[in-house]
């Protein structure tokens, strides 16, 4: 990816933040029928240089994990906030005429291997971390519980999944949210932003 000095994301709590937000990611792969990707819920433990992993599951019936052999390189894209940036929206616009469009966003890329966890523990502990992780978020007074459903019918599911788990190797962010503007520039797209709801990015735009 290519990520210019004022657009890089190198905040270790940063990059956390937009993964754990942003948990479904996107697992590339290489196998022996070409580049394929997978969207799959992860849940983050750690960051690059500490041991870091992302922990998920995939469906049985999914190729991916026989494909690939264990430590095959992969990387898992993680997308946050986006937005179409309007020059109208810039105050130095009209005065210049110089200006012209562009789309703003927020990424993580993480480069990894990839290692199988064929292994009923392993995938009940995660499947449980996944629930507890956004069940919390979403409603956290009434949050379903792996126990709310009859053992024998968790225990069916739980077979028909397979663990799988990315060392973490090294992560690339980017967030690309008009720093090369003017800061006047920036509140003015910003303020655009929220008048139509796309309050996520333009809270993210805001000059520090």
């Amino acid at each position: 990816m290519y990520v210019p000095t004022h657009f890089s994301e190198q905040r270790p709590e940063e990059l956390a933040r937009l993964i754990s937000h942003n948990a479904l990611g996107a697992l590339v792969t290489h196998g022996p029928n070409g580049l394929d990707a997978n969207h799959l819920p992860f849940e983050l433990h750690g960051i690059a240089g500490e041991g870091g992993t992302l922990q998920g599951h995939v469906a049985r019936a999914n190729p991916v994990w026989q494909e690939l052999t264990d430590g095959s390189d992969v990387l898992v894209i993680f997308r946050a906030a986006d937005a179409y940036i309007s020059p109208n929206w810039y105050p130095s616009k009209h005065e210049q005429h110089r200006q012209v469009p562009t789309w703003n966003y927020m990424v993580v890329h993480v480069h990894g291997r990839l290692r199988i966890r064929d292994d009923e523990q392993y995938v009940r502990a995660i499947v449980a971390k996944l629930t507890r992780t956004h069940e919390h978020r979403t409603d956290p007074e009434n949050a379903w519980r792996m126990t709310d459903a009859p053992r024998d019918y968790i225990d069916t599911l739980v077979k028909a999944i397979v663990g799988i788990e990315v060392e973490i190797a090294h992560v690339v962010g980017k967030s690309k949210l008009s720093q090369n503007r003017e800061d006047r520039d920036r509140r003015g797209a910003s303020a655009a932003l929220e008048e139509r709801g796309e309050y996520d990015m333009a809270k993210a735009m805001l000059p520090p």
